[in-house]
């Protein structure tokens, strides 16, 4: 019962967090496409406390963002959700797997380009029936904008999460918050 009622906790305060981050910290990239850090601590908190985590923050972060501060309503939170766990669920099952920097690294690659992928697809699919452009038109931005701003996303986030990974497991060891199972990439 201790470590569900840990495990509660850690991934109510990281859903907090990631909400946080997608409220303060989105910045405009290209178009309509907007960077927010949250999928830096969706990964973490996957990383750290199960692939369960990575979708039960992602969807109550996209579910409250979807509520509040987006302008995209349902489809958005759709996009949200499958952009999150393509980029997090790959990272979480591989660094969980090889507990080390690098099943961590290669976690959040695969995790990055199968992201970059699976939103090409969907904006093809998705983009001209909720933005109201032509499918041409889309498939025209799909290589110049919608790749890039794809990989600059996975990009950053592989960086942050692998960058604060090391640390946060460290300290949540120290504090007794992390069980001894739970150490991953330091």
């Amino acid at each position: 019962m201790k470590n569900h009622t840990r495990t509660v906790t850690a991934t109510a305060m990281t859903a907090a967090m990631a909400y946080a981050a997608v409220c303060l910290g989105r910045v405009p990239v290209v178009l309509f496409l907007k960077y927010d850090p949250k999928d830096i601590l969706i990964a973490l908190g996957g990383v750290l406390w199960g692939p369960g985590a990575v979708l039960r923050v992602s969807l109550a972060v996209s579910l409250l963002e979807m509520v509040t501060i987006s302008e995209n309503g349902v489809i958005g939170c759709v996009m949200n959700v499958l952009s999150t766990c393509s980029f997090a669920l790959p990272a979480a099952f591989l660094a969980r797997k090889h507990r080390s920097r690098r099943g961590l690294a290669l976690g959040l690659l695969a995790g990055g380009l199968l992201m970059a992928g699976t939103m090409l697809l969907w904006n093809w699919l998705v983009t001209p029936i909720y933005m109201g452009y032509p499918r041409k038109a889309v498939e025209k931005l799909l290589l110049p904008a919608f790749l890039p701003f794809n990989l600059l996303k996975a990009g950053l986030n592989g960086l942050g999460t692998f960058l604060l990974c090391p640390p946060l497991t460290k300290a949540l060891d120290r504090s007794g918050l992390l069980e001894k199972e739970e150490h991953h990439g330091s």
